[in-house]
């Protein structure tokens, strides 16, 4: 007898609990501790003597998400003296290009130095002035080269190079995985703080691994760096897997989402098309006046490994096109495994120009700042399609896949 249709649908589904459970179990069995968490499980050995500034934003939490400069103010075994705001501030409170000055934090009392475009001798000065012996460095990166905060790392490791100061890196996990580089790489006559140095678009490293790559590889003169490793975290790992809180690590990160299509959706930023900045769903919704249905069917019929877009019409509340409504598409993944972001937004651009008359790159050629030189707006401008712009730079990234894998430190 065959068995009823209910009978197959609750075997399937109690199938399906019992592979989540299997994960969820094994997942506690290896429960991620992050460089914060080991650093305070190990009594904060590593500070012992020290007189510590953080550099950190709203992003360095615990596990039941308390700040870990607030929890480290009220811990007598290390002397924590001063906090380094990057972009966007220590505590968040500004948008895109901007940051809280230097102030003194209300919870704690402590001095916050504000870091943001400051680089060289002018914040080794910052860091003299404020009486540390170390730097530590705790905020959530999202896995893009453009993303500010690993420049920022960069720029606070020269300028401790510079000051005299040791450098401890706390990881945390590449929200995207690390599983692989992808995209153009950086040429280094395009470097401003969204690249200072040879990265692909999407680098696939975490903050510490990064940490590792330049001082060995970029740094003029080493800094004496220590980095404290995460436990229990695979190179496979999404974000979710973690069973960490996700806090935006800026105004326009929302969610995990957000951060797995950023890298190859922020490349609208270099043209007159909207990136979604103002509304509930940045980098994920892209449009502008007079696009319509012709730019979904388009992406659609490309038939991208792990990803739709939908028709969709929104009105930003701030940034480009502010107020009015819109056309354009929202990208909607459905596997992220297969989800390839780099090669999603060269095909976005790809096709937004084809079959918009309005198309047209930032004045300033910002898209070459994104992509690291002129080659993908030349190539796209000159009618190649998406496997062409994406083969003009599997050289530069097989090189750079060479050196990253020196400097891993999971698998």
């Amino acid at each position: 007898m065959r068995p009823s249709r209910r009978a197959v649908i609750t075997t399937a589904t109690a199938a399906a609990v019992s592979a989540t459970s299997t994960a969820s179990a094994a997942q506690r069995r290896r429960r991620l501790r992050t460089g914060f968490e080991r650093l305070a499980q190990d009594g904060y050995s590593l500070l012992d003597g020290q007189k510590v500034g953080i550099v950190t934003n709203p992003t360095g939490i615990t596990r039941d998400a308390r700040h870990i400069v607030d929890v480290m103010h009220a811990d007598t075994r290390v002397d924590l003296t001063a906090v380094f705001g990057p972009e966007h501030g220590f505590r968040g409170t500004a948008q895109a290009g901007g940051s809280e000055g230097r102030h003194d934090d209300p919870a704690t009392g402590l001095p916050v130095y504000d870091t943001y475009l400051k680089s060289g001798r002018a914040l080794a000065d910052i860091f003299t002035a404020s009486g540390v012996d170390t730097v530590v460095f705790d905020i959530q990166d999202v896995g893009a080269r453009f993303y500010t905060y690993i420049w920022t790392l960069y720029d606070c490791m020269e300028a401790a190079q510079f000051a005299g100061k040791r450098f401890v890196v706390l990881d945390r996990p590449n929200p995207v995985t690390g599983r692989a580089a992808l995209g153009p790489v950086l040429h280094k006559e395009f470097a401003t703080f969204v690249g200072r140095q040879p990265v692909s678009q999407a680098h696939g490293m975490t903050v510490a691994e990064l940490a590792r790559l330049f001082n060995e590889e970029f740094l003029t003169e080493a800094v004496p760096l220590e980095t404290v490793t995460m436990s229990g975290w695979r190179r496979s790992d999404f974000y979710d897997a973690s069973g960490l809180p996700w806090v935006p690590p800026s105004p326009n990160m929302p969610t995990p989402e957000t951060a797995l299509v950023y890298s190859g959706t922020c490349l609208f930023e270099g043209t007159n098309l909207s990136e979604g900045r103002g509304t509930t769903r940045p980098f994920e919704l892209l449009g502008a006046e007079g696009v319509d249905r012709r730019w979904a069917a388009a992406a659609n019929e490309l038939a991208l490994p792990g990803v739709r877009f939908r028709e969709a019409y929104f009105a930003p509340t701030f940034s480009k096109f502010q107020g009015k409504t819109i056309g354009g598409v929202q990208v909607h993944v459905h596997d992220r495994v297969a989800f390839d972001p780099v090669r999603t937004g060269i095909a976005l651009l790809v096709t937004a120009k084809q079959v918009w008359s309005g198309f047209a790159w930032r004045p300033d050629n910002w898209i070459d700042k994104l992509t690291g030189s002129t080659r993908v707006r030349t190539m796209i401008d000159a009618g190649a399609d998406t496997d062409e712009v994406v083969a003009g730079w599997q050289g530069d990234l097989a090189a750079f896949r060479r050196t990253r894998r020196t400097y891993l430190l999971y698998r």
